[in-house]
């Protein structure tokens, strides 16, 4: 009975070590390096007055005034990208627009990619990359641990005439690397200059 007595024991001891464990891997996973920059910190504002509404929010407003490329798919939808910041927790965001120019809402079927983890993503550019020519590397987008991708997504779509901004996390590329190709699935691909 004694031994019963101390194996519960044991395994509720050790069953507490492991949930103690766990949440410091979590709290340690969800953090940015310490650069202060939230990738959640600030409601996006634009995306709310035009009328459509983001589940995760860009990091802050998209500057619209440099455009780094602007690719325009067939469906009349048009990505401009304005930027591309190398960010002090080995990270690179990608901020832009999306334009809807056809009169139908734009749902982003297949941005979400193929990855059977990121096909929850539903209306969004999780399926986005950057290609590293010179490394010869395809950096994908950065996710957490529920699988929902560090982006911006369009619930409900994006309206006929409609902009919306966007966001998207990738893994830095090195720092010598400073141009990349930016892909998003059913569109051409973007070449960008990562600044930071």
């Amino acid at each position: 009975m004694r031994a019963a007595m101390t194996r519960i024991r044991f395994k509720g001891a050790a069953v507490a070590a492991a949930s103690v464990a766990m949440a410091v891997v979590l709290t340690a996973c969800g953090g940015d390096g310490g650069s202060g920059d939230k990738p959640e910190s600030k409601p996006n504002e634009s995306s709310a007055s035009s009328g459509q509404e983001s589940e995760k929010p860009a990091p802050d407003e998209v500057d619209e005034s440099q455009v780094l490329a602007s690719v325009k798919g067939t469906d009349g939808v048009e990505v401009v990208v304005n930027s591309a910041t190398r960010e002090s927790g080995g990270f690179v965001t990608i901020k832009g627009t999306v334009t809807n120019n056809s009169d139908q809402a734009f749902s982003a079927d297949g941005w979400q990619g193929g990855e059977q983890e990121l096909v929850n993503n539903h209306a969004s550019v999780a399926g986005a990359s950057l290609v590293d020519q010179q490394g010869k590397k395809r950096y994908l987008i950065l996710r957490d641990t529920d699988g929902k991708c560090l982006c911006t997504r369009f619930v409900g779509g994006i309206a006929a005439g409609a902009k919306a901004p966007f966001f998207a996390q990738f893994p830095a590329p090195p720092a010598d690397t400073t141009e990349v190709d930016f892909q998003i699935p059913t569109m051409p691909t973007a070449t960008i200059k990562i600044s930071g």
